[in-house]
């Protein structure tokens, strides 16, 4: 399944080490070229001799010893890897990549790669759960980097708690996920729309809303991964533009919406999931309303709606709108569907734990046209982003089927 696939597998110094020797033998079962890289503390509880019985190739641990072949190895390995997969992920290599440090052959290979890098992370759920730590994981994961959820459970030290490294079944599992998506949008072109509006009021003030753009940016970032030409309209958001992804900003929703209308038709998927202003002001005072006594009034009009203009138009593209709602989720969700003639809307329930705006995980419903609605747990944004691209290429195919 895996022919022809270069994996790098990196191997921390913990516990959980062992574990790693069944993941090179599973990737290698599955006909992967794979590659390991030790760091020092990793040897203290396996030896590299038996990495490189299983994998084939050289186990790189010193970044000064002498080369088997005549190259710079780190760079040769970045460059040739499709994946890094660091199992078990140490607080240690996720702090150093998280800091910019490349100070041994494993963190110098990840910050010479521009192929996506997979943390497993394994440590005492302390050790997880300190802000230190969950910072650092914020920051990768907000640059790109992929990281899989441990698991929750007994651990060696004799605590319970969440920190357990997947079973090496899961982990190849996920491996082989990442790798079988890394090309199925490479024949399409992708519009995303991501973030707030922000509609002045004088020059000092404007109307928005807390939409962080953290979803939006998630679709743009996964899409690219597979393989897609990925542009994204932003709103005014605090986040770095997505690897590999044409970015536009933009301010006001008028401004949105005619960058939309402008490039929709070079495109083949429009996903709007920016939380646009529906009113703007009528007049915007040139110079700073000062206070008084008096109540203020201040005059709203209508903005348009881009993802029901799209809907007019859109021909043989697929659109998908997104729609935050507090109340009666189906029900309103799903008039947006029909109305804006959607393909698929994205519905969450703003008020429930672990979804709403500024959060890093969403809990959301996938309607499709026909009724069809996917139900989605708790899940890290990125991975919904990936759920929601699986739809999309179903909805491509039956379109296809249905064209035939």
């Amino acid at each position: 399944m895996l022919k022809g696939k270069t994996v790098v597998v990196g191997v921390c110094g913990g516990i959980a080490a062992y574990k790693s020797v069944e993941i090179v033998s599973r990737l290698k079962k599955l006909n992967a070229d794979v590659h390991v890289i030790m760091t020092e503390n990793a040897t203290k509880f396996v030896q590299p001799l038996t990495f490189r019985s299983l994998s084939h190739n050289p186990v790189l641990v010193d970044m000064f010893e002498e080369p088997k072949v005549w190259d710079i190895q780190h760079i040769s390995l970045a460059e040739k890897a499709e994946l890094i997969v660091v199992a078990p992920a140490t607080a240690n290599i996720i702090g150093k990549v998280a800091s910019g440090i490349a100070d041994d052959m494993l963190s110098t290979t990840i910050i010479a790669a521009d192929c996506p890098v997979l943390f497993v992370p394994a440590m005492n759920f302390r050790m997880y759960e300190n802000p230190v730590v969950q910072r650092n994981i914020n920051t990768l994961t907000d640059l790109g980097y992929i990281f899989m959820e441990p698991e929750s459970g007994q651990m060696a030290c004799g605590t319970s708690g969440k920190g357990r490294l997947p079973s090496p079944e899961a982990i190849v599992n996920y491996i082989n996920d990442l790798l079988a998506k890394s090309k199925d949008y490479s024949d399409m072109k992708v519009l995303i729309t991501a973030g707030p509006t922000r509609e002045a009021i004088d020059p000092v003030r404007f109307i928005t809303n807390p939409s962080s753009g953290k979803m939006g940016y998630a679709i743009a970032a996964a899409a690219c991964e597979r393989g897609a030409s990925v542009r994204l309209i932003s709103g005014p958001v605090n986040l770095e533009k997505p690897c590999g992804v044409e970015t536009v900003y933009v301010t006001r929703a008028m401004e949105m919406y005619n960058e939309v209308m402008k490039v929709y038709k070079n495109y083949d998927v429009l996903i709007m999931v920016a939380a646009v202003a529906d009113y703007r002001c009528a007049q915007i005072a040139d110079r700073k309303i000062k206070k008084s006594d008096d109540n203020l009034t201040i005059e709203l009009v209508r903005n348009p709606d881009i993802a029901a203009e799209l809907g007019k138009v859109k021909g043989d593209r697929i659109l998908v709108g997104f729609s935050a709602e507090t109340d009666n989720l189906l029900k309103n969700a799903s008039g947006k569907l029909i109305s804006k003639n959607m393909d698929m809307i994205v519905a969450n329930d703003v008020t429930m734990e672990g979804a709403g705006f500024g959060a890093d995980t969403n809990v959301v419903k996938l309607i499709k046209r026909g009724g069809n609605i996917v139900d989605l747990p708790v899940m890290s944004k990125k991975d919904v982003a990936h759920r929601i691209l699986d739809e999309i290429l179903n909805i491509k195919n039956q379109n296809e089927i249905d064209r035939t």
